[in-house]
């Protein structure tokens, strides 16, 4: 066996072991909203982390790479929201009361985020390094506003 794959499959073990003693709350609701909710935000970071290499210069700008990944964040972008359900809000949810306290609020963040997102498509559409870069850092900034508001750091 090769070196990379035992250490490949070392890793793997690890990471079964940790997760099997791990004391975070497992999702038991019946739909799995705050498991369904959670994958969709680790895509949206996986797909915008290309486009945020390329914006800071640690990544070669490949104008399609960055137009596909923008597209593909553009059809993400509405998907996590219709898990924010009235009983949607139980352990192991890192989302702050005011989800639900405040929808209108919640609504604006994520009308706000959208915004941003449709900007970053049109930018890499454009192909204009410059405003793909504002673009991004749109994004981000809404989604720490978001996060700031509505998420807790727990």
């Amino acid at each position: 066996m090769s070196t990379l794959r035992a250490l490949s499959l070392l890793t793997l073990a690890a990471t079964f072991f940790l997760a099997a003693c791990s004391d975070a709350p497992k999702d038991t609701h019946p739909d799995q909203l705050v498991t369904k909710r959670k994958a969709i935000f680790k895509d949206f970071t996986r797909t915008l982390e290309p486009i945020g290499l390329v914006a800071r210069g640690r990544k070669d700008y490949n104008p399609r790479e960055v137009n596909v990944s923008a597209l593909e964040l553009q059809r993400l972008a509405t998907q996590p929201w219709v898990y924010f359900t009235p009983d949607g809000n139980y352990p192991p949810t890192h989302a702050k009361p005011d989800v639900w306290e405040k929808p209108a609020e919640f609504k604006q963040a994520q009308d706000n985020y959208l915004v941003t997102v449709n900007d970053l498509v049109a930018s890499a559409q454009s192909g204009d390094l410059a405003r793909i870069k504002a673009a991004v850092t749109s994004v981000q900034n809404s989604c720490k506003t978001c996060h700031d508001q509505f998420r807790s750091n727990i």
